[in-house]
Formats: C-alpha cells, structure tokens, sequence
C-alpha cells in the first residue's frame, strides 16, 4: 500500500504540472512543470524525501524499459530519419558530450560547495 500511496503522489503532481501546461501560454512541457513542482514541494517541506523514495528509486531503475516506446516510433520512422541520419548523428553526439560536461561542471561545484559548507548531505 505504501508504493500506492507513493506513486500516487508523484502521479497526482505530473498531472499538476500537465494542468499547468493547458492553463499556461507558455512553450513549457508538461513534465518540467511537474519537476519543478516537485522540487518546490521537496526544498520547501511541503513533501518529504521519504514519502516518496521507494517508488522514485524503483522508476529510476526501470527507467530504460520506459524508452523503448520511444525507440519503436524512431524504427517506424525509419524512412523520414535515414536522409538525415548524418546530421542527426552528430547533433546527438556533439549534445551528449555537451550535456556529460555541464553536468560534470555542476556535480563539481555541487560537491565543492558541500565541503566548503562542511555539510555531509546525500
């Protein structure tokens, strides 16, 4: 019952972020809203970390199974995909070393911050 509850909670705020995304006229997706909030929510005490982490660490794990829809329209779409197949490769490669660097550059001054701070938080 308490994975129901779980994931119930982290449902009920994606479909408060898609309400925001039909409210708002802005060209945000859905899903940011719903981070955000979920983030507000987290920083600001309104939700503890424990009232969701069972279920957030099991979607986290399964995450890769979830993206196999989206690979199976990529396969349908082969024929519009395969004129442009150059180019869409190094978009992707070039994004994914951009996207590993700021990530790494964050992590880095995440983790710099903690020891300046002295805090041990994980």
């Amino acid at each position: 019952m308490k994975y129901l509850k779980q994931f119930g909670i982290i449902l009920a705020i994606s479909c408060l972020g898609e309400l925001l995304s039909l409210l708002l006229p802005l060209p945000v997706p859905a899903s940011i809203y719903g981070i955000v909030i979920l983030f507000v929510c987290l920083q600001s005490g309104l939700l503890k970390l424990a009232s969701i982490r069972e279920t957030s660490v099991f979607l986290i794990e399964i995450m890769p199974i979830l993206f196999l829809p989206a690979a199976v329209g990529l396969l349908e779409a082969w024929d519009v995909l395969k004129p442009n197949l150059l180019p869409i490769a190094v978009i992707t490669a070039v994004s994914t070393f951009v996207v590993m660097g700021a990530a790494g550059l964050v992590t880095q001054a995440v983790i710099r911050r903690g020891k300046k701070g002295g805090e041990d938080h994980v």
